[in-house]
């Protein structure tokens, strides 16, 4: 389907009449659209994106004074605001600190690791603009970039991030306040927003213009989805941790343990391509798909992502493969709803290699850190980010059509009540993680210092001073 075709809801939807929406909030946490003097048009920050799955979606931000115009990733996995601000091989611009007259250096370093990639860089402030967001102008925490490792890629066109997520997640601590908790602070927003990815079925690595979605802060844009929205809470505010009950291929429950979905935690993650699975889970997705598909013996280096699948053009893989649904507790903690992706969506088209073939590649990996609902799901939602009311909500996307067809549906309310009350529980949390190994590294130091402390001092005390130096402690050594 051409581009162009994708975007006829959303472009019927900004033929109607404007409708200015109120900087208020309903007690619910919800924009009120009764103020026509209101400064928010939500129409205004439809399809203010741009991107698709395989590169990121980004926004365009005017940055400092006079304005420097960077496209920004949306990642609500993480919580820094950080563009670069140095040049980089794989980047066009950057964000000149020294020619902005209101860039104000905070004195402080910040390292930040992701899945893939990482940056360090300096803590500054600066004011922002999103052109194409809320009205008005505010002073947010900057991280100014000066080096990467594996962070810019080749081919992407944004050159920075903005971490959605939590204060918690926030580096070096959870003090710098993140960009999202500056808009709502200063624009008197309500605390929500919502994204909707448009790069459904498209591929992911195609030179075409790039797919684009929305990005609507302090509300619900009515013309981006279709019937209900089914609301999940949200389990923990540092990433958007949800809690997955159950996972069906095609028609198959994987009959796992519920607490398998959520080890060490299901979160839900613009920054991240593709659906990953804990291992357990992955095996046996691929498991219950092999049985299910009309394909024998596939290659393992297709779902293993070493290798694509390819059919000759024109032939449709989409008849092979199942739906995927992945059920998520309802805000009615006794009941449960459903997602589901067609395979449209999970086996991605990349490139035709040599006119005559159109290859795909598995929109499926395993992961050793949590279920992350990534790209690959969320592109056939639009998901609401109800930080007020603390919880998620998903709707079938307009965009998320392809030739005519749906690519995915969305059901409910089911029963909980044969799923453990609490699938996410006694799980531990990354910071718990990090105290605890550091308590164990301290204690094995110790141990190791008295030992040898043992070992030297019955030979020191022949020496005339018994003086025990730093060289025999191995207390320059130590483990930090």
């Amino acid at each position: 389907v051409p581009f162009n075709l994708k975007f006829n809801v959303s472009a019927e939807g900004a033929s109607a009449p404007v409708r200015r929406v109120a900087l208020m909030s309903d007690g619910n946490g919800l924009s009120l659209a009764s103020d026509p003097t209101g400064t928010v048009n939500f129409l205004d920050m439809v399809q203010n994106l741009e991107g698709d799955s395989g590169r990121g979606y980004y926004i365009e931000m005017s940055i400092g004074t006079p304005g420097q115009k960077l496209n920004i990733l949306v990642d609500t996995g993480s919580s820094n605001f950080a563009v670069a601000a140095a040049q980089h091989p794989f980047i066009t611009h950057y964000f000149n600190t020294a020619l902005s007259s209101t860039y104000q250096l905070a004195g402080r370093t910040v390292a930040v690791r992701y899945t893939q990639g990482n940056w360090e860089g300096e803590l500054g402030i600066d004011r922002v603009l999103i052109p194409n967001g809320p009205n008005g102008t505010i002073v947010v925490n900057i991280a100014a970039i000066m080096s990467s490792d594996g962070f810019f890629l080749p081919g992407v066109n944004w050159q920075g991030i903005l971490g959605l997520a939590y204060p918690t997640l926030a580096r070096p601590d959870s003090s710098v306040e993140p960009f999202f908790n500056s808009v709502v602070q200063q624009l008197r927003i309500p605390n929500i927003f919502s994204l909707q990815m448009c790069g459904a079925g498209l591929s992911a690595s195609s030179t075409a213009d790039p797919a684009g979605g929305s990005l609507i802060m302090g509300g619900i844009e009515p013309t981006l989805y279709q019937g209900s929205v089914w609301y999940t809470p949200i389990v923990e505010e540092w990433y958007y941790q949800v809690e997955v009950l159950k996972l069906e291929v095609g028609d198959q429950n994987l009959d796992l343990d519920c607490r398998e979905y959520n080890m060490d935690k299901a979160i839900v993650d613009s920054g991240t391509t593709l659906l990953r699975l804990p291992v357990n889970v992955f095996n046996a997705v691929v498991e219950a798909i092999t049985r299910s598909s009309l394909i024998q013996e596939f290659s393992s280096g297709f779902w293993d992502g070493t290798k694509l699948a390819c059919w000759m053009k024109g032939e449709s893989p989409w008849r092979f493969f199942p739906k995927l649904s992945i059920y998520l507790r309802a805000t009615n903690s006794s009941q449960s709803f459903r997602i589901t992706i067609l395979p449209q969506l999970y086996i991605q088209p990349i490139t035709d290699v040599d006119g005559t073939l159109d290859c795909f590649r598995f929109g499926l990996s395993s992961s050793s850190n949590g279920l992350v609902i990534g790209a690959t799901v969320m592109e056939g939602f639009y998901v609401i980010f109800d930080r007020a009311q603390k919880r998620l909500g998903f709707a079938l996307s307009n965009c998320a059509v392809s030739g005519g067809v749906a690519l995915s549906e969305i059901a409910g309310p089911f029963s909980a009540a044969d799923v453990a009350a609490n699938c996410s529980g006694g799980i531990l949390k990354e910071p718990i993680m990090w105290v605890i190994s550091y308590t164990l590294m301290a204690i094995c130091a110790l141990v190791l210092i008295i030992l040898l402390l043992l070992l030297v001092l019955p030979c020191r005390r022949r020496n005339y001073s018994g003086e025990i130096t730093d060289e025999s402690s191995l207390v320059r050594h130590r483990i930090k």
